[in-house]
C-alpha cells in the first residue's frame, strides 16, 4: 500500500502551524503530528503594513525548524501558505523571496477567496455532515484574524459569499487603541461588528431563513473539541441538556450558555477551565461575540463546529489534485454558483448567459488540441460567459470597462487574484479593443496568452448569438486545413449572424491562425 507523507504549513496572523499528514488511497488522510508556534505577524502588518525585524527573524527560525521536522519525518511534498498578515504586507515579495533563499521553504500568499475556498475543503473533509447540512439553508461563518467570511448555501450549492474586515486580531487591535475600560470591551466590539452585519442582513438575508450555522475559527473550535468543556459548563451550573451534544454539534442554547459563562469570569479562570493560554482568552471572547451576533442575525438554531483548520483544507486540496480520492462535493459548482449570483446581482440575463456558455464550451472542447488549454481555463471561460453582461447594470455604452471593474472589485470564491484578472479581461475584451501585449505592463506574457485565447473563443461565441434569439441551439464543428467550419442546422434566418461574424472571425484567426466560418446545413 503506497503511503505519502505531506506537510501543510499555515503562516497565519497570530500563529504558524505545521501539520504532518499521511495520505493513502486506501485509508485516506491521517494526521501524524501538529506543531504550533505563536507569532503575532498581524500586529505588525495591520498597523504598519510591514513586519518588524524581530518577527522576520523569528519567522525565519521557525521555518528552518519546520523544514528540519519535515526532513526527519521523510515528508515527500509540502505546501506553505500565508494568510491576511502576509497578503497585506506591503513588501511581501521581498520578504518571502529572502525567506525562501534562507530556509528553502516557498510561502505562497493566499488571496482571501482562495483561503476561504480551502477552508470549505477542510469542512468537506467531514463530507457526510457537510453535504447533508447544505441541502437546507446553511451559513458557513469563517472567522479569521483579519476578516470574517459569511457564505450562504442552499440545495447543496453556494448562494452567496461576502467578506468583511472584522477579524479577531484586527478588532482586538482597534479596541486596544481606544484604551477603554474592560467593562466597555464587549460593547465596543459589538458596535464595530453590528453595523456591518446589518448591511449583510439587509442585502442577503431579507428573504432567507438560515437553519444551521457552520463555524470555522481558531479559538471556539479549539475549545469545543475538548472533553473538559463539559466540566466547565457544569461549573456554571448548567444542565446536561445545555452541554455540547458531541461531534461538534451544539444547539443555540448550548452556545449561549457557553458565552455567558466566559463573560462572567476572569481571563485566568477561563484559561484554567478550558486549558488554553491566557493570552488567547481575549481573542476567544471576540470570536464569541461575533458568533453570538451572527446567530442572532440569522436565527440559526443548530451550530456545527467541525474543528478543522486551514492545514486540513491544504492537504485535502493536495490529495484531491493528486487523485488520491475523488471528492463527494463538486467545488467547481460552488465557483459557478458564486458567478451566477454575481450576475444576478447586476441584473445579468441568465437565459442569454446559458446560451453563451453552451456555445463557448462547445467551441473550447471541440478545439482543445488547437488551443492547448485545460480544465481550469475552461472554467474561467465559463465564468466569463456568465458575467459577460454585468457591466450593463452601470452603463449600456461603456459596459465592457464597467464589467472589468465590477469583476475586479468582487470576490469570486475559489479563484486566485490572477485567475479573476483573466476573467475580468476576457469579459472586457469581448467587446472592446484588444490591447497589444507591448502596450500594457500589468499582465505577464503567460496570462496575456490565456486572455487572448479565451477572448477569441468568447468573441466567436458571442457572434453566433448576436441577435440574442438563441438560434444556435445545436451545431457541429470541424477543423480542416486553415478553416474551422461551424455547421448549424436551423430553420431560422441567420443572415444577421453570418453578416456580422467576420469581425469576430478576424480576431479568432489572428490568435489561432485558423478562420472560423458559419455554414448552414440545407434542410
Amino acid at each position: 500500500m503506497a503511503v505519502h507523507l505531506f506537510g501543510a504549513i499555515d503562516v497565519g496572523s497570530y500563529e504558524m502551524e505545521l501539520i504532518i499528514y499521511e495520505i493513502s488511497k486506501k485509508r485516506g488522510i491521517r494526521e501524524i503530528d501538529d506543531i504550533i508556534h505563536r507569532i503575532a505577524l498581524g500586529t505588525d502588518t495591520y498597523n504598519t503594513g510591514k513586519i518588524s525585524m524581530k518577527h522576520a527573524s523569528e519567522l525565519r527560525r521557525v521555518l528552518l525548524e519546520f523544514r528540519r521536522i519535515m526532513e526527519n519525518y521523510g515528508v515527500e511534498d509540502y505546501r506553505a501558505y500565508g494568510t491576511s498578515a502576509i497578503r497585506e504586507m506591503q513588501n511581501s515579495a521581498l520578504v518571502l523571496n529572502r525567506l525562501e533563499m534562507e530556509t528553502g521553504i516557498h510561502i505562497e500568499p493566499l488571496g482571501n477567496a482562495e483561503q476561504r475556498f480551502l477552508d470549505f475543503k477542510s469542512i468537506a473533509s467531514r463530507s457526510s455532515q457537510f453535504d447533508k447540512l447544505i441541502e437546507e439553508p446553511t451559513a458557513i461563518v469563517d472567522i479569521g484574524s483579519g476578516s470574517i467570511q459569511i457564505s450562504l448555501f442552499d440545495n447543496g450549492k453556494m448562494v452567496t459569499t461576502q467578506n468583511m474586515n472584522l477579524g479577531i486580531l484586527r478588532l482586538h487591535e482597534q479596541v486596544g487603541r481606544i484604551r477603554a475600560s474592560a467593562s466597555r470591551f464587549e460593547g465596543l466590539v459589538e458596535e464595530l461588528v453590528l453595523s456591518r452585519l446589518m448591511v449583510f442582513k439587509h442585502l442577503y438575508l431579507e428573504e432567507r431563513t438560515i437553519r444551521s450555522l457552520i463555524l470555522v475559527d481558531d479559538y471556539i473550535s479549539e475549545v469545543a473539541q475538548k472533553v473538559n468543556v463539559r466540566e466547565f459548563f457544569r461549573g456554571a451550573g448548567s444542565t446536561e441538556e445545555a452541554l455540547p451534544a458531541g461531534d461538534g454539534f451544539l444547539s443555540r442554547e448550548s452556545y449561549e450558555a457557553f458565552y455567558e459563562r466566559i463573560k462572567t469570569i476572569s481571563y485566568s479562570q477561563v484559561a484554567r477551565g478550558l486549558e488554553i493560554p491566557e493570552e488567547n482568552v481575549p481573542l476567544l471572547f471576540i470570536s464569541g461575540i461575533i458568533l453570538r451576533q451572527i446567530l442572532e442575525m440569522t436565527g440559526a438554531e443548530l451550530l456545527w463546529i467541525p474543528g478543522v483548520c486551514l492545514c486540513d483544507g491544504i492537504v485535502y486540496d493536495y490529495a484531491e489534485k493528486k487523485k488520491f480520492f475523488v471528492s463527494s462535493h463538486d467545488f467547481e459548482k460552488d465557483i459557478i454558483s458564486s458567478a451566477i449570483e454575481i450576475s444576478r446581482r447586476y441584473n445579468g440575463s441568465r437565459e442569454r448567459s446559458k446560451t453563451l456558455e453552451k456555445i463557448a464550451l462547445k467551441i473550447f472542447d471541440s478545439t482543445s488540441r488547437m488551443h492547448g488549454m485545460g480544465s481550469r481555463e475552461r472554467l474561467l471561460l465559463q465564468i466569463a460567459a456568465i458575467l459577460h453582461d454585468c457591466g450593463k447594470f452601470i452603463s449600456m455604452n461603456d459596459f465592457s470597462e464597467c464589467a472589468y471593474h465590477i469583476i475586479m472589485a468582487t470576490e469570486i470564491i475559489g479563484l486566485s487574484g490572477r485567475e479573476k484578472e483573466i476573467v475580468a479581461n476576457v469579459v472586457r475584451f469581448n467587446h472592446s479593443r484588444f490591447i497589444p501585449f507591448e502596450a500594457q505592463t500589468a499582465i505577464d506574457r503567460e496570462r496575456y496568452s490565456v486572455i487572448a485565447r479565451l477572448t477569441a473563443i468568447l468573441r466567436a461565441s458571442n457572434g453566433l448569438d448576436r441577435s440574442h434569439k438563441h438560434k444556435f441551439s445545436d451545431f457541429k464543428i470541424r477543423m480542416k486545413g486553415d478553416q474551422l467550419t461551424i455547421t448549424v442546422d436551423v430553420r431560422k434566418d441567420i443572415t444577421l449572424e453570418k453578416g456580422l461574424f467576420d469581425k469576430k472571425a478576424d480576431f479568432f484567426e489572428e490568435i489561432f491562425n485558423i478562420r472560423p466560418v458559419i455554414k448552414q446545413k440545407k434542410l
